[in-house]
């Protein structure tokens, strides 16, 4: 008969680790007596991070005594205690390989039903002293597991763990967590999987991600665990190519078309991706890497870039400076993931400034295909002088039978005419929301700079614009995540103040920072780009989760550790590679 050993719970606390302040749940101390459960959580308990535990699907985390003895064994420790892998029940008997997801149980007064595996992150690394801790877990087939709570009640040491019933699909928790975390996702398990009824929507949707991308040939990673930022990874390396016209589109931002020089044709490019220059100096200085979208019509003819040349700016000073038609530029292929989803709901192309190119390559796009969706162009910029692509951008939406314009300056100047080259002085915001009538079920595409990104966000949020139909491109980097750390604002990205003067090279191509590897310094490029203030996602750093996966750019790694399962072809996991030469990092 199982039985319910300890009953373990603690709130989040403050810790600091590696200098920085991580607010976290993960001890867990054991309850004298007997303690309520509800719904959602049980008494006295709390999660530093409610993305990943906690809630409904994961009120109750369960890891037993008879894997306690395993990493005795296996770490050579003697000083584990009920809670140390941050459970909530410490329990003797239903090991991961026996207990299947929907097998449901009564303990106490409560009944409980297994929802899915445990999902592990650094902070039990933290908890244990041991950083591979995530990475154990996960390969070991002994990760625990979590419980959604069926009946509320009192639960207690010592109560009888009575089995209540269980699914008719059987699959244990073990060969979930080895389904989505380890190579060779079977199709005919996959389909198992998903016939579970109990299995908790963050897991059903990462095994629906694996089933559709089967027809993917080898070498295209996990799909089940891969953020967005690497849904659409490219092949490293650059390609000479021949510029072939050069427009001043504004006061401050030039466009450059460029070809293959012997007209073979270019990857296609997606509405909403970039190309990586490598921009070539002189005088013995190291190149210049550089992320520019791609503005112009869907073609693998030709790639228009266009640049704004800033006061301080290296790449656009080059390109206007030492760029003339016939010369050829190193282009890397078009990478990733703001790209416009096909659809028929209306469609919102909104910008500031030199943010108007991701979305100018969607309006194109949607022309071309003669689209009868609604699309509405939202674009801030100063004034008439520094407002690129309005003409063009006319044309494209007069050849839409649904296009709508508004275009707010902040400072126009006298020669701006109102109803002709702007619609009104000022800013964009809900009021302008409200007067264009954005319908709350558009989607929105959205870039520019990012109090622009954040404020326009949040007031189409406010709006009534589902969160999820909002996508957003950032200049110079993605959305940073890092879990439950608590750290001071934002930095530029710079190089460290230990930088070398030997070792391989590592360019973080979209924070346009280049910094020399020390290995005697870094375990792995993301300590490095941390460093550096590089944005980065992470969340096991042992090669697990995916979260930090990002493209390659140019270059080769290795890994130590090994991860679970690698990347796909032309991305790599920061968390835990070195490089082997120069780098290039999209980042």
């Amino acid at each position: 008969m199982a039985r319910l050993l300890s009953v373990n719970v603690g709130l989040p606390r403050d810790i600091e680790w590696r200098g920085r302040t991580v607010h976290t749940g993960i001890w867990k101390t054991p309850v004298p007596g007997r303690c309520r459960i509800g719904r959602l959580n049980l008494d006295g308990d709390g999660q530093g991070d409610l993305g990943g535990h906690g809630g409904e699907q994961r009120a109750a985390f369960v890891y037993q005594i008879e894997s306690y003895r395993y990493w005795q064994e296996r770490l050579k420790r003697t000083d584990l205690v009920h809670g140390q892998f941050g459970e909530n029940f410490t329990v003797e008997g239903l090991p991961d390989d026996a207990v299947c997801i929907g097998d449901r149980y009564q303990i106490g007064s409560a009944l409980f039903e297994v929802s899915q595996p445990r999902v592990t992150c650094y902070r039990v690394g933290i908890r244990m002293n041991e950083p591979r801790m995530p990475a154990l877990l996960t390969s070991s087939g002994r990760p625990g597991f979590y419980f959604r709570v069926l009946r509320e009640g009192d639960v207690g040491a010592g109560d009888e763990i009575v089995k209540a019933g269980e699914a008719s699909e059987r699959m244990t928790v073990a060969e979930i967590n080895a389904l989505l975390y380890l190579p060779n996702h079977a199709h005919d398990q996959l389909e198992r999987a998903l016939r579970i009824g109990a299995l908790s929507p963050g897991w059903r949707a990462s095994f629906e991600a694996l089933r559709q991308s089967q027809t993917v040939s080898a070498g295209s990673g996990n799909a089940g665990l891969a953020p967005a930022a690497a849904a659409h990874p490219a092949a490293p390396g650059f390609c000479p190519l021949a510029v072939t016209t050069i427009e001043q589109e504004s006061a401050d931002v030039l466009s450059l078309l460029m070809r293959h020089p012997d007209a073979q044709p270019l990857p296609p490019a997606l509405p909403g991706q970039y190309v990586v220059l490598r921009l070539r100096q002189t005088g013995g200085r190291p190149p210049l890497f550089r992320s520019y979208s791609l503005s112009g019509p869907p073609s693998t003819e030709r790639y228009r870039i266009s640049v704004k040349i800033e006061p301080n700016g290296a790449g656009g000073a080059y390109l206007r400076e030492h760029v003339r038609v016939g010369d050829l530029l190193d282009v890397s292929s078009p990478r990733g993931s703001f790209i416009l989803q096909s659809g028929e709901r209306p469609l919102v192309l909104l910008s500031a400034g030199i943010g108007a190119t991701p979305v100018l390559a969607m309006l194109h796009a949607v022309a071309a295909a003669h689209a009868n969706r609604p699309v509405f162009w939202l674009h801030a910029a100063r004034d008439g002088q520094h407002h690129p692509f309005a003409t063009e951008v006319r044309r494209l939406l007069r050849s839409l039978t649904r296009g709508r314009s508004y275009v707010c300056y902040s400072k126009p100047s006298p020669h701006d005419k109102v109803g002709s080259d702007f619609d009104a002085t000022g800013h964009l915001s809900r009021a302008v929301f409200n007067e264009v009538g954005i319908p709350r079920e558009a989607e929105v595409y959205l870039c520019g700079p990012p109090r622009f990104t954040a404020d326009m966000k949040e007031a189409l949020i406010a709006l009534g614009v589902a969160p999820g139909r909002v996508h957003v491109e950032l200049f110079n980097g993605t959305e940073s995540m890092a879990p439950c750390v608590l750290g001071a604002a934002p930095r530029a990205p710079h190089p460290p103040q230990d930088d070398a003067d030997t070792g391989p090279v590592v360019s973080f191509a979209r924070s346009g920072i280049a910094v020399h590897w020390k290995a005697s310094a870094y375990q792995s490029i993301l300590e490095l780009a941390e460093a550096c203030d590089v944005p980065v996602r992470w969340s096991c750093r042992t090669g697990v989760c995916h979260n930090c996966e990002s493209g390659l750019v140019s270059g080769a790694v290795t890994y130590e550790p090994q991860p679970l399962e690698n990347p796909a072809a032309g991305n790599i996991l920061i968390c835990c590679s070195q490089p082997t030469g120069d780098v290039v990092i999209d980042l």
